[in-house]
């Protein structure tokens, strides 16, 4: 059973935030978060990382970052390498959402690079995965979501270092959502590939995130499916308490 996992309830913040407003939604995750069984991580703009991660300070609730470069270092103008991210107190780092694959034509080599670089920083990677519409539509899911898993998880990740999400681009920022259903048959699909990566650890303890469009009132019916190890939650997590009814959702199940 999922629970038996642990669930991790992530908010990608995206392009959202400034000082005043993401102290105070911080504030309010970190105090609803006393207590609870689910693990909490808030992803912010890189400008609020800091700021963030020293509002949370003790709460429990990690922060992670969006993106990150495969470099250590060097002459990579406005790029944020994981060292920096780990620096400002990250514990995760976000890596190949379809915004990211899209809008900068990240493909799974870049996404491979970028997650090693994750790793030797000491930052947990959550690697995105998700078919198009299209793709969905020819019945090719299955197919693309192998070819990313096997294609962008690097050598030497583990269940401990590496989280995957489904995200299917097709209920991103759309107000649809996948199915219970189809959204368990996906993340079994990835189990079994992970089992390919892991081993028999991968198909046991590695977490796999369902990330498009998880809301209050469908988090529970997602959440509830055997291979649904918690969420990568967009606008949702812009609202603290609409984030932590989907924290009590994953709790209640726990």
């Amino acid at each position: 059973m999922a629970h038996e996992r642990g669930f991790l309830i992530a908010g990608n913040w995206k392009m959202n935030g400034q000082s005043a407003d993401g102290v105070s939604l911080a504030n309010n995750v970190a105090a609803g978060n006393a207590g609870r069984k689910a693990e909490l991580l808030i992803c912010p703009p890189a400008t609020l990382l800091k700021t963030v991660a020293d509002a949370v300070a003790g709460s429990g609730t990690v922060v992670g970052g969006q993106d990150c470069h495969a470099e250590a270092s060097g002459a990579h103008t406005g790029d944020i390498s994981a060292a920096m991210l780990a620096d400002a107190g990250c514990g995760y780092v976000i890596l190949g959402h379809s915004e990211r694959r899209a809008d900068h034509n990240e493909d799974d080599a870049t996404v491979r690079a970028k997650s090693e670089a994750a790793h030797a920083a000491g930052l947990k990677a959550i690697i995105c995965v998700g078919e198009t519409e299209t793709q969905r539509d020819a019945g090719d899911t299955l197919a693309v979501i192998s070819a990313q898993v096997r294609g962008s998880i690097p050598a030497g990740a583990t269940p401990a270092n590496t989280v995957i999400a489904y995200e299917p681009v097709w209920a991103i920022g759309t107000g649809r959502t996948a199915t219970p259903d189809q959204a368990q048959e996906v993340h079994a699909h990835i189990r079994a590939e992970l089992a390919q990566s892991f081993g028999a650890a991968g198909l046991q303890n590695a977490r796999v995130l369902y990330g498009g469009s998880m809301k209050p009132g469908n988090a529970a019916d997602l959440l509830s499916q055997t291979d649904v190890d918690g969420g990568l939650i967009g606008g949702a997590s812009l609202k603290a308490e609409d984030f932590l009814a989907i924290a009590d959702a994953a709790d209640a199940l726990m």
